[in-house]
């Protein structure tokens, strides 16, 4: 599985340093590929899906770092069995992530790889030793994952290394986002941002709320951007045109295969169409501006403004009869028309002559 993540952010939070790339507002949507369960064990079809994501246009790789041992116990008790879920209805929760888990010995190969593809490569920590791990194979920063924004003290921890942090915030209330951006900071991260995310596999379009990300970015005073599980590609691209700073999508090399994410994430060729369109609604969103583009200006030739359209001599009266308002616009703005009837011709004026406030005399 491979997580698409965006980061451009829009509309507020201060420009930073992820490993090279800047992010901030201003700057190039940033964009993240994670790769989790979906190499089914295999660290050939790992560096399969990394080079996917390479080809695709992303620009990191992001893998998620645990043992079933560090994220839950092996009991057999009710509550850790799943339920609720589309994907992994009645799996014990400590077999769910035995398969899923990447080896923590794959780790320094598949950075290495992706960046000898020119990605960023980074990782998810779900607990202290993780984190240290990570720390030691000189990551530029961290994630954390939406169902570990309630642990504060990890949180903690991992902002004590100094680096900068990306949150989900699935599930979470605005108490629950305080308390891990009052966390982060105290602990000493250098620099956060935090993503809107329906923590749903797969999520419902109609609960995405992408209206909040403007707000979430307003609200806590940094870079936002989405966290995306829907089985498509158009939340994560309209949440750019909402100023999302950070999207993540996740990426299989098909959804056939057995992977414990694979059946919402996106086959590589979709992948690069959701690269794309981000691409393109960065560019579109633009600056903003009045007036006419560079593009637009061989178009003002186009618009309508006043001629003469029958003769007029010297002297003669300008009326609505022998003056209009016609394409193409070389003369004067057709705001002007009722102040120029009535006046007076300054010379010959011929049919199909632009009116200038040269050729008229009170």
């Amino acid at each position: 599985m491979f997580v698409i993540s965006v980061i451009s952010n829009r509309r507020g939070g201060k420009v930073f340093n992820f490993g090279g790339k800047t992010i901030g507002e201003g700057e190039d949507v940033f964009i993240i590929a994670e790769l989790s369960g979906n190499h089914d064990g295999d660290i050939d079809k790992a560096k399969k899906i990394i080079l996917e994501a390479a080809i695709s246009g992303v620009d990191a790789v992001k893998l998620q770092t645990y043992t079933a041992d560090t994220i839950t116990i092996d009991s057999d008790n009710e509550e850790f069995i799943v339920k609720g879920s589309e994907l992994w209805e009645g799996e014990k929760l400590h077999d769910l992530y035995s398969g899923a888990y990447t080896p923590w010995e794959w780790h320094e190969e598949l950075f290495d790889y992706a960046r000898s593809l020119d990605l960023v490569a980074f990782s998810s920590p779900f607990d202290k030793t993780a984190a240290d791990f990570l720390d030691d194979l000189g990551v530029p920063g961290f994630k954390i994952a939406s169902f570990e924004l309630v642990d504060i003290p990890l949180i903690r921890y991992v902002a004590s290394k100094g680096k900068p942090i990306i949150m989900s915030t699935g599930m979470a209330t605005e108490e629950e986002i305080d308390d891990a951006l009052e966390a982060a900071r105290e602990g000493g991260s250098g620099e956060i941002a935090l993503l809107r995310c329906n923590s749903a596999y797969p999520a419902p379009i109609g609960e995405m709320d992408l209206r909040t990300i403007p707000d979430m970015a307003e609200r806590f005073g940094v870079p936002v951007g989405l966290s995306d599980h829907t089985l498509g590609i158009n939340a994560a691209i309209a949440s750019v045109s909402l100023g999302g700073c950070i999207i993540e999508k996740h990426l299989c090399l098909s959804r056939d295969d057995p992977g414990p994410d694979s059946g919402f994430s996106l086959e590589p060729e979709e992948m690069k169409d959701l690269v794309n369109g981000v691409r393109e609604v960065q560019d579109c969103l633009g600056r903003v501006r009045y007036g006419p583009s560079n593009r637009e200006k061989n178009s003002m030739q186009f618009r309508r403004s006043l001629y003469v359209v029958d003769d007029i001599q010297g002297g003669e009266k300008v009326s609505n009869e022998n003056v209009k308002s016609i394409r193409p616009g070389f003369g004067l703005k057709p705001k002007h028309l009722d102040t120029v009837v009535n006046m007076r011709a300054s010379k010959f004026l011929p049919r199909g002559h632009p009116l200038s406030w040269d050729d008229l005399t009170e």
